[in-house]
């Protein structure tokens, strides 16, 4: 029971909860044990930082939309069990769970939720993300625990400066018009995507904000650029996604038509793809009926992750990998902009996570961050990390968001996930060492 409370308390560590100042606390308990503390831990975590999405299906599709969500926390919290069993030290499980973290960002099913680094998003201390990265964050969080758990309390002190430490001014120069449309997102699948709700709240936001020099539409906001569009921008830029057949797309819109086009390159496991459909197409069918969505095909995946023009473009799912938002940078990206329908997320806290997620990109690449939503969170993010400006969501309407143009690496954009490899000396280390500290017990 101990390990499965302490697992909801890790949780409640993480976005959206605000307890991130108690995770080196908690997780000091947690850096002993074996398979068992670790896959009751994982139970009680990922149960409660993923509990959103049973209670956004349930909303969309009824009882069987909770029917996903047992496999997966099983699954993740199998993953922390075999974590602990293979790591006898503490200082050793303090490397493995960042290569974890870093291993859950790889491959086809990769799904980059739950990370420690997360923990800081509140802290000015999230800063040392331009340095190394959300796992550089990460690992900052699990060397404080083995500091805790080794009772080196003097370490409160630095844990306590991330906290508090001044952030200073990120000036904002340019202004956009963020429009954020309130679709219902089943009516989205079934093709109604009511264009004329675009035009009409950007034809209302340029004339209050004649200043703004980039409109963005959110993900799959139109099958095409509708007719009038032109006329109501009078020679700024939109940026948009498209609700294609096949790809999910987002271009960049002046007045000589498009000027260039991004295709989403991390496509949802199970949402937008569907992984071994060959041999599971029966299942996929009987839920496919079970939710009102039948015939839905797999979307393509894009080839390159590659900027339009000035502007770094995201797609929901990828503003949560770190890798995109950095090849963005590298490939030129002055300014990051996130196109999404977290509509998907309904009445649950799955929108305000999936945001969260997102801000820390803005810090590690240093660049500002325009996020429009079709339900929100609609937001523009500064290079700190900081939300300037928001408005509410489930709702339509449109915001006057500022940010500026950026240009520079920052270290992690430049030399990537390096801490991933420091965590790696330090799980070796802890193999070699075998250390044994208070508090350590195997079972």
């Amino acid at each position: 029971m101990r390990p499965l409370l302490l697992g909801l308390l890790l949780a409640l560590t993480l976005p959206p909860f605000p307890l991130g100042f108690l995770a080196p606390l908690v997780l000091a308990f947690l850096l002993g044990g074996g398979f068992r503390t670790g896959f009751l831990s994982g139970l009680g975590f990922w149960g409660l930082h993923l509990v959103w999405l049973p209670q956004s299906f349930t909303a969309l599709f009824g009882p069987w939309g909770a029917v996903p969500f047992l496999p997966l926390v099983l699954l993740k919290a199998l993953s922390f069990g075999l974590l602990f069993a293979l790591t006898p030290t503490p200082l050793a499980r303090v490397g493995g769970w960042v290569l974890l973290e870093w291993l859950t960002e790889r491959g086809a099913l990769a799904f980059p939720w739950g990370f420690l680094g997360y923990a800081l998003l509140e802290a000015p201390g999230r800063l040392l993300a331009a340095l190394g990265g959300v796992y550089l964050l990460s690992l900052v969080v699990l060397l404080f625990a083995w500091g805790f758990q080794r009772r080196l309390w003097a370490l409160l002190l630095p844990w306590g400066l991330l906290w508090l430490l001044p952030l200073p001014q990120a000036p904002g120069e340019e202004r956009a018009l963020l429009v954020q449309g309130n679709i219902n997102p089943l009516q989205k699948v079934h093709g109604e995507l009511e264009e004329a709700t675009y035009l009409r709240l950007t034809q209302a936001g340029l004339e209050a904000h004649p200043e703004a020099r980039l409109v963005v539409w959110p993900e799959t906001a139109v099958w095409r650029i509708p007719q009038g569009t032109a006329e109501i921008l009078e020679g700024r830029f939109l940026l948009t996604g498209l609700n294609l057949f096949g790809p999910n797309r987002a271009v960049l819109y002046g007045e000589e038509g498009i000027l260039a086009h991004y295709d989403k390159t991390r496509l949802v496991p199970f949402g937008e793809w569907f992984p071994f459909r060959e041999g599971l197409g029966g299942v996929y069918g009987f839920f496919f009926r079970a939710f009102g969505l039948e015939g839905l095909t797999d979307r393509i995946p894009g080839e390159r992750t590659a900027p339009l023009g000035p502007y770094g473009a995201m797609i929901c799912y990828e503003s949560a990998f770190p890798s995109v938002a950095r090849a963005l940078a590298r490939e030129g990206a002055r300014a990051l902009v996130l196109l999404t329908n977290d509509a998907w997320f309904g009445p649950s806290f799955g929108g305000r996570q999936h945001f969260a997620l997102g801000r820390l990109r803005a810090v590690e690449t240093g660049r500002w961050l325009l996020r429009a939503g079709n339900d929100g969170i609609t937001a523009s993010i500064d290079p700190l990390g900081r939300a300037v400006a928001e408005i509410p969501s489930h709702r339509e309407g449109y915001l006057l968001a500022p940010f500026a143009f950026r240009g520079g690496q920052t270290p992690y954009v430049r030399y990537g996930d390096w801490a991933v490899g420091l965590a790696l000396t330090l799980f070796l280390l802890g193999l070699i060492l075998r250390e044994r500290r208070p508090g350590w017990r195997n079972r």
